[in-house]
């Protein structure tokens, strides 16, 4: 074992960290072949198919509330310690559900699950930020911010694997011993403290809550349709309950929100531009298999290849950002990469029902590596326009704006969407055979019906590529900012 302040190779500190994300990332979307499996072991009626999603929300809630306490515990307690007793409960929740006997029981374990789990990645980057020589830093936030994506992107796959050799419950009891390994070499690492730091848990308590009402208010449809007043009333009650926490901060002697945070414009911008790509990344992608699947009348597992195109190069960006944002700075390669995502959204709006290859996967791949050469540079520039003793703090914030853009766009895209389409197919009757009438000419009114259904839906999907090329275009606004100020 290394002594106290003996800081080990650089690979050995990239590859227990870049474990440590991919591992938990995973477990975000490992469950979503094995849904089906679960509800007939669980005897889940498919009239409750609306509540087994909630064993994939779970998880995020619990991966994106519980992230600015942990990661304002590494600040105060040590990232490799703080980063052991989360992998702990990542692993009671993960054994909590390979021995679930009820959906609820699941429910609530994943979220014991993911609470530790959502440690991996904002202690990761402050790992990395702490111990990695600082010419290397943007690499490094490259590769942990390039291995959740490949955790995210793998985790169906993986799952349908160990669903097939297996059962679905072998998918938790193997995070065991893989979160063993990183527990053990976690212990290779310096545990430096900040002299005089202190945890401000009613701060910490009161923003885990704001943030649990306000994403739920944000996933609800209702709050862009105005159907129904529940979105309203959490949006409301997440704004109280912001509204305590700045009058307890300002009462705290080391608030957990410290203004140091919110000093910097920098920061700010970074979590601006952070939000904005979230929004735009689940706007594409849904809207790429959601496309292939309906109008273009492709099987499931093609739209998965086809996503495929677009998320399986974002981890290459996100290496490729870490690699460039040192030489290129992080404001002007973050335009770049938002650029880049512009362009290839723009170009699939434009796609025709017989869009094929080359310029289907061309389109995809632009934007694909924009997304992921944005990482590095935005996370860059958030971590270094605060205090150190503050890092783990503010990781964790920027990977909470990316969470709630994502959120608020699926919110948005399901909410407008729905609308749009039926306003597109409004005046469309589905045609019913009329008596005395010829089977040629039925058949010619549905065929035509069906036509101008998918030309409906055809251009529904177009908006929402535009609308992602747009918000991407929106986000270079506050990225330029990335450049104003510095550490406070």
């Amino acid at each position: 074992m290394l002594g106290r302040d003996r800081t080990p190779p650089t690979p050995f500190i990239l590859t227990v960290i870049g474990l440590g994300a991919f591992i938990t990332a995973m477990d975000q979307t490992v469950v979503v072949t094995a849904l089906p499996i679960v509800m007939l072991d669980l005897k889940v009626p498919i009239a409750e198919l609306d509540l087994v999603s909630w064993v994939i929300t779970a998880y995020l809630l619990g991966y994106t509330v519980a992230m600015p306490l942990i990661g304002r515990l590494g600040d105060v307690y040590g990232y490799p310690r703080i980063y052991q007793m989360c992998l702990v409960i990542f692993c009671i929740g993960t054994i909590l559900v390979a021995v679930s006997s009820s959906l609820g029981w699941m429910v609530g374990a994943r979220v014991i699950q993911a609470i530790g789990g959502g440690a991996t990645v904002p202690i990761g980057m402050a790992l990395a930020t702490t111990l990695v020589p600082k010419g290397q830093r943007g690499l490094a936030l490259g590769i942990v911010g390039a291995s959740a994506e490949v955790g995210s992107m793998l985790g169906p796959a993986y799952g349908g694997a160990i669903v097939e050799l297996l059962s679905w419950r072998w998918i938790f009891w193997l995070n065991v011993p893989q979160s063993a390994v990183i527990f053990l070499a976690l212990f290779w690492m310096p545990n430096r403290r900040e002299i005089g730091a202190k945890m401000d848990y009613m701060g910490g308590v009161i923003l885990v809550g704001a943030l649990l009402v306000l994403s739920l208010a944000l996933s609800r449809t209702g709050l862009f349709t105005f159907d129904s007043p529940y979105p309203f009333l959490l949006t409301a009650g997440g704004v109280g309950l912001v509204a305590i926490l700045i009058l307890v901060e300002a009462r705290t002697l080391q608030p957990l929100l410290a203004p140091v945070l919110f000093r910097s414009w920098a920061f700010l911008a970074s979590n601006m531009t952070q939000v904005l790509v979230g929004v735009a990344l689940i706007i594409a992608m849904l809207t790429v298999p959601l496309m292939a699947n309906t109008v273009m009348g492709k099987s499931p597992f093609t739209g998965a290849l086809w996503l495929l195109r677009l998320t399986g190069i974002i981890p290459l960006g996100a290496v490729a950002g870490g690699l460039l944002v040192s030489r290129l700075g992080s404001s002007p390669l973050t335009i770049a990469g938002l650029a880049m995502v512009a362009v290839g959204m723009f170009l699939a709006s434009g796609w025709e029902l017989g869009v094929a290859d080359p310029e289907l996967t061309i389109h995809l791949l632009i934007a694909g590596f924009g997304f992921g050469l944005v990482i590095a540079p935005i996370t860059v520039q958030a971590l270094d326009s605060v205090s150190d003793d503050y890092r783990g703090t503010a990781a964790s914030l920027v990977v909470v704006s990316r969470m709630m853009g994502m959120t608020l766009g699926l919110a948005a895209l399901s909410a407008w969407g729905v609308q749009h389409f039926q306003v597109l197919t409004a005046g469309m009757e589905f045609p019913l055979p009329l008596a005395g009438e010829a089977a040629g000419l039925f058949e010619t009114r549905a065929a035509e019906y069906s036509a101008n259904v998918n030309a409906a839906g055809l251009e529904l999907f177009r908006k929402f590529f535009l609308m992602a090329s747009i918000i991407s275009l929106v986000a270079v606004a506050p990225a330029l900012g990335m450049k104003l100020g510095g550490k406070s």
